[in-house]
């Protein structure tokens, strides 16, 4: 390989083969870098040896396939290049087979400047040769090898469920293929194998895995992609202990493959205290906690600010920042939103000059120091509802606002620079959320989670206040991958259905196969699934999923490479019964 040749390689015969990198034409001397995956190495072909060869190597250009033979020597002292691992060698040329030629390419992989993601995309073929693709690439095989590997070890099976499954759509919209055997029926490509790894548990296969491939038609974000893979795993008789423990030695066997070591077990915490601590159910850990400041002031000092003394009145703190101008706070407002819930007081120096006493007391209880940013939200004075949610939705509001200011000025938090991997698990999720618009409740992770079992009596009755068994393994403010432990009782399962509104009619006609197997038998099980590209765009250091993913699609869900998606023929769309309209 081009990036194997060492020092003490010199004097043997290798042969190479692989792309032009570059050509550097010194008269009598040329100079072919020439490059595979593992690296490069320089070949010279000098005139005064052999003029045929020399001729031959002048004609060569960027990208051209090349086969050589020849002997390595080493470097003089003067030209050893100690950038690269071949640096102290080089290969004197023998013999030279041009394999293919290359036009000229809209970029090239060893550019120090990177083309616009765009031209990336459609010529996604140059842009997966650059160095830094090679090793995202290289990197995503490693870690998927080693998380097969890990369980394995553990006594779980590989097991593929189908691609083609029928449409069940829960949240995001189903990919559907349409039956020419069967006109006007459809599979749907799997938003996850979710009902299939519960079925293999009912079958005996206790501990389950699969680096499976997912598909939903939803709207795209930096971290989300029309299909993605997961890495989806299922167990019999677990505890969330016992699942928490699978995961956490897995991800530490895929994080020493790039180099890094993690200590387990992760933090944890309850979604209540993630919300009331964090303002988010994905708390980055690498920055200070909220804090109810609310006892610092007097109910009629709030009242005067506009803030409901009912309400928490929450500090975020961000290190070493200091007090913004009127300029920079006014800059920061819209990252805030206009929001109902909550109020943002953003003038401390201000608030301190009415205020000093409740100021103090506010910095000692956010643990601020003088050179901190310090910033409060609060509830507005009208508000609908006064409670649980209402003090949820302040706490929501300042938790997004916190991880706005802290993107914002990452290059001057402490926490941020010296980077590190802070793991929490966030457990005690809501069963359900409610729907606004539909006016009914939907699951908060899907239907197939186990409610607490304290928390039974009030499925029907209070479904706002039921705890789900569910779990979420979360990375410096990213959710890697969601669980829970599932309803394994028919009839529970049936009550859950109702609670969401769905008649047993209903319910039969989307998930009958579903409840039939419950029936036969079903042991206790719980799983997770965790998102791959996600854990390696983490540990690539990468911005976007797309730098991780060999053919990825834009944010408009388009393949620049092959142009798709694209309409078919008439004679296709025949055969399959369908019109376009």
């Amino acid at each position: 390989m081009c990036g194997e040749l060492r020092a003490e390689h010199a004097g043997q015969q290798v042969i190479l083969m692989g792309w032009v990198n570059r050509r550097r034409d010194l008269g009598n001397v040329i100079f072919i870098d020439v490059r595979d995956r593992s690296g490069l190495t320089q070949l010279v072909f000098d005139k005064s040896d052999n003029a045929a060869l020399h001729e031959k190597a002048s004609n060569l250009r960027n990208e051209y396939v090349i086969a050589a033979i020849g002997k390595v020597r080493k470097r003089d002292d003067k030209t050893i290049n100690r950038n690269i691992p071949t640096g102290e060698i080089e290969v004197v040329v023998t013999e030279l087979k041009l394999l293919n030629e290359s036009k000229q390419p809209p970029f090239l992989p060893g550019d120090p400047v990177l083309a616009n993601e765009e031209m990336r995309l459609k010529y996604r073929y140059l842009d997966l040769r650059r160095e830094p693709m090679q090793y995202n690439i290289e990197l995503r095989h490693k870690v998927a090898l080693a998380i097969r590997e890990n369980l394995a070890a553990k006594g779980f099976f590989e097991i593929e469920t189908p691609f083609m499954t029928r449409s069940t759509p829960e949240g995001a919209r189903d990919y559907l293929v349409p039956s020419r055997v069967y006109p006007g029926e459809f599979y749907a490509l799997p938003q996850s194998p979710q009902l299939f790894k519960q079925i293999l548990m009912i079958s005996g296969f206790d501990k389950y895995f699969q680096i499976v491939r997912c598909f939903r038609d939803e709207d795209l974000r930096a971290d989300r992609q029309p299909e993605f893979t997961q890495i989806d795993l299922e167990m019999t008789f677990p505890q969330m202990d016992r699942v928490f423990e699978v995961v956490e030695g897995f991800l530490q066997a895929c994080f020493k493959v790039a180099g890094f070591e993690i200590k387990p077990p992760f933090q944890r915490m309850s979604y209540d205290d993630s919300i009331r601590n964090y303002g988010i159910d994905k708390p980055d850990l690498r920055l200070p906690k909220l804090t109810d400041v609310r006892t610092a002031f007097t109910a009629e000092q709030l009242q005067t600010v506009q803030l409901n003394p009912e309400l928490p009145v929450v500090a975020i703190r961000i290190p070493k920042i200091d007090e913004l101008s009127r300029k920079e706070r006014d800059d920061n407002r819209p990252l805030f939103g206009e929001r109902k819930e909550a109020r943002l007081v953003d003038d401390i120096k201000r608030l301190e000059k009415s205020f000093p006493e409740a100021v103090v007391k506010l910095r000692e209880m956010a643990g601020a120091e003088a050179e901190d940013l310090l910033v409060l939200v609060g509830g507005p004075l009208q508000t609908e509802k006064i409670g649980l949610r209402a003090d949820y939705g302040v706490f929501m509001a300042a938790g997004a606002f916190r991880v706005e200011l802290a993107r914002k000025y990452a290059d001057r938090h402490m926490a941020f620079r010296q980077g590190g991997f802070h793991f929490t698990w966030v457990t005690d999720f809501p069963m359900f959320e409610y729907d606004e618009t539909e006016k009914r409740w939907n699951p908060a992770h899907h239907p197939f989670t186990s409610p607490h079992e304290r928390d039974m009596d009030k499925l029907e009755s209070d479904p706002g206040a039921v705890r789900a068994l569910a779990y979420d393994i979360v990375l410096n403010g990213t959710e890697l991958g969601s669980g829970s432990i599932r309803i394994h009782r028919p009839d529970i399962q049936k009550q859950i259905f109702r609670a969401l509104g769905m008649t047993d009619e209903e319910a039969k006609a989307r998930f009958g196969f579903f409840l039939e197997a419950l029936e036969y038998g079903t042991p206790p099980h719980g799983g997770i699934a965790l998102g791959l590209d996600r854990i390696v765009m983490i540990l690539a250091g990468a911005e976007s999923l797309r730098e991780v993913i060999p053919f990825p699609k834009t944010a408009k869900a388009v393949d620049l490479m092959v142009d798709a998606p694209t309409p078919v023929s008439e004679a296709q769309l025949k055969d399959l019964g369908i019109k376009v309209r």
